[in-house]
């Protein structure tokens, strides 16, 4: 079954928590769904050089906080915080003129984060870089700096084939069906001329290790 399955939906219970942390009745919840989508949607294209992991929206009556997750908090928060007062002004046009606030936290290890090695991996695909030299790379750096186990996956038409196929790589210990560890899951894709190219990355964590970018919050706060 875990290998069916996306690796924190399954874990929900156990060890992650949702990333959107709100509760509706069932005439509002589909456009507040909607809503959430659309959100993560315009930040992550408009912040698409800050290198953001995740983005946390949580509710409560006529407030909306936004936590995003990033490995530059700089390019984010911009100077003098202006940014991120523009982009307050413009996601609270798209939620009806509801009270919003931005928290900006820092990911320490953006080698360890399953979704910006992803990312990474699609963006040096782009550049057309050798798939398997990208696999190796992430996966040494990762084991590095502490990670248990990481799995590569990357399938599409690489190198512009023809036909379609995957290259996949895994060291050290991922193991999906055993709830309990802590696996960080990650999808990425890489618009190539011969199509789409999707990259999954499974990281597994060691227990003592904190979720990357939980408790570490920058001084940026704005209401």
């Amino acid at each position: 079954m875990g290998q069916k399955v996306n690796p924190i939906g399954i874990r929900l219970a156990v060890n992650k928590n949702w990333r959107s942390r709100w509760f509706s009745g069932k005439k509002g919840f589909g456009q507040l769904l909607i809503e959430d989508g659309k959100i993560r949607s315009f930040l992550k294209k408009e912040l698409k050089d800050g290198s953001i992991s995740d983005i946390i929206i949580e509710r409560a009556a006529n407030r909306l906080r936004v936590t995003i997750h990033t490995a530059r908090p700089a390019v984010v928060i911009g100077p003098k915080g202006a940014k991120i007062d523009e982009l307050k002004g413009r996601v609270a046009k798209m939620t009806q003129g509801k009270d919003v606030y931005i928290d900006i936290r820092e990911v320490k290890d953006p080698d360890v984060n399953a979704q910006l090695v992803a990312e990474g991996i699609a963006l040096q695909i782009e550049r057309r870089v050798a798939v398997k030299r990208c696999i190796k790379r992430a996966i040494k750096l990762a084991l590095e700096l502490g990670a248990k186990g990481m799995k590569i996956k990357c399938s599409g038409r690489l190198g512009g084939a023809e036909i379609s196929r995957y290259e996949w790589s895994k060291e050290g210990k991922v193991p999906l069906h055993t709830l309990k560890e802590e696996i960080d899951y990650g999808f990425a894709e890489a618009a190539t001329t011969a199509g789409l190219i999707g990259v999954k990355v499974w990281v597994c964590k060691k227990p003592e290790t904190k979720e990357v970018g939980k408790g570490v919050k920058s001084n940026a706060s704005y209401a």
